[in-house]
């Protein structure tokens, strides 16, 4: 079998599935834009995919994208028309023609993309074993990444388009997840406006913020020291401290939240911000620990060994040396410890009854109620998790780094 040949059935069959995987997300993205639901020709959409799929790779794949794949997209899309006598501009009467151009160009688009890439660096000399099981597994990544991005995202999505809606567009129609600025931009971010002064957020992420970077402060200076003397010192039951680090991590909260009730109350920590400073730091300095600690075992002892033949404290050896070199495992326990307090409820809700001292997840259950209009309570959520993602995303690589610091010995 030639090489044309192997690539064009191999296109064929990526841009086949792609294409019927492209159709049916059309589909959805009619359905959410509050129209009637369009039924698509999967057949027609399975035989042009990969007719697109192979023309866009039979050539050189190296070939610029203009050549390589401007003949598939444009004779598949061609072809869809035919077969269905031009019937996708008659299956949603309501349907926008803009829309329909846009959909079958995603359709086929994605079917030419999908082959080049997926056939891109492979031997297409002959059909072996080796070239399937790497197609299928690239296929099957693709779409693993697609399902997982779409499942993610759409929550996502679906949280904020509702927080810019009206009360009456939420309600003459439920499922039109599209943006509509009729209202101008001060209509759009109305909710967040009341949710920000009406329903006190403004005091919530104040609060929640000042618990969640006492936290951080309080776990960072504890762990340190103690994933420190772990690693570095000699001492009685160290090996014991070393591998119960994580017992703690055996009890679920719910076991631990009534008797440390009971005992807030009778201490008069219940309803207070500091009962939270002791639980929080509690609860994130165990796994805060056990991955400083690994992180320090695999530090060269020589380092801080110098200092403290140059005359350095054992603290200013850590000042000065151990805490520059460990700047991205601290500043992912950091942010790990930071998010689990951001977004803890559970004893939030127990402890605290006194609205101004409600953190932010603590408030999202006081708008939680049928007297809330759902977008005030979405436009209360988008306000819990932006903060969050931004840090998560601007510490990405630190966070990477840190975590799998100290996996590796030598």
């Amino acid at each position: 079998m030639t090489e044309t040949r192997s690539a064009f059935l191999l296109g064929a069959l990526i841009g086949a599935v792609s294409a019927v995987v492209g159709a049916t997300l059309w589909g959805l993205a009619v359905l959410l834009h509050g129209l009637e639901p369009m039924v698509i020709p999967s057949t027609a959409a399975l035989l042009c995919g990969g007719l697109s799929g192979g023309l866009a790779v039979s050539g050189n794949l190296a070939a610029p994208i203009r050549r390589g794949a401007l003949p598939g997209l444009v004779l598949g899309g061609a072809a869809f028309l035919v077969l269905t006598g031009f019937g996708p501009w008659s299956l949603n009467p309501d349907l926008h023609r803009w829309w329909i151009g846009l959909g079958i160009l995603f359709v086929f688009g994605s079917a030419v993309f999908a082959a080049r890439w997926g056939l891109q660096g492979l031997p297409l000399q002959t059909l072996d074993r080796t070239l399937l099981e790497t197609l299928i597994i690239r296929m099957l990544r693709g779409l693993g990444l697609l399902f997982f991005v779409t499942i993610v995202a759409f929550p996502f999505y679906y949280m904020v388009i509702t927080s810019l809606k009206s009360q009456m567009e939420l309600l003459n129609n439920p499922t039109d997840l599209s943006l509509s600025l009729k209202s101008g931009w001060l209509g759009l971010f109305r909710a967040y406006t009341e949710v920000w002064h009406t329903f006190r957020f403004k005091h919530f992420v104040w609060t929640s913020t000042l618990v969640s970077v006492t936290t951080v402060v309080i776990t960072l200076t504890l762990s340190i020291l103690g994933a420190y003397a772990v690693a570095r010192l000699r001492f009685p039951g160290r090996a014991w401290m070393a591998r119960s680090i994580l017992l703690i991590y055996m009890f679920p909260a719910i076991v631990l939240v009534i008797p440390l009730y009971s005992v807030f109350s009778q201490l008069g920590l219940r309803d207070s911000l500091l009962g939270l400073l002791i639980v929080y730091p509690a609860s994130t300095l165990p796994v805060a620990l056990y991955m400083l600690k690994g992180y320090f075992t695999n530090l060269p002892a020589e380092l801080e060994e110098a200092g403290l033949i140059d005359g350095c404290s054992r603290f200013e050896v850590i000042w000065r040396i151990t805490l520059p070199l460990s700047l991205p495992a601290i500043a992912s326990v950091g942010l790990y410890v930071f998010m689990i307090a951001w977004n803890e409820f559970l004893f939030a809700f127990m402890f605290l009854d006194d609205p101004s001292l409600f953190t932010l997840p603590r408030g999202m259950v006081s708008l939680n109620s049928s007297e809330v209009p759902r977008q005030y309570l979405m436009a209360g959520a988008v306000i819990v998790t932006v903060p969050v993602m931004v840090l998560f995303f601007w510490f990405e690589k630190y966070l990477v780094s840190g975590l799998t610091a100290g996996s590796v010995k030598g």
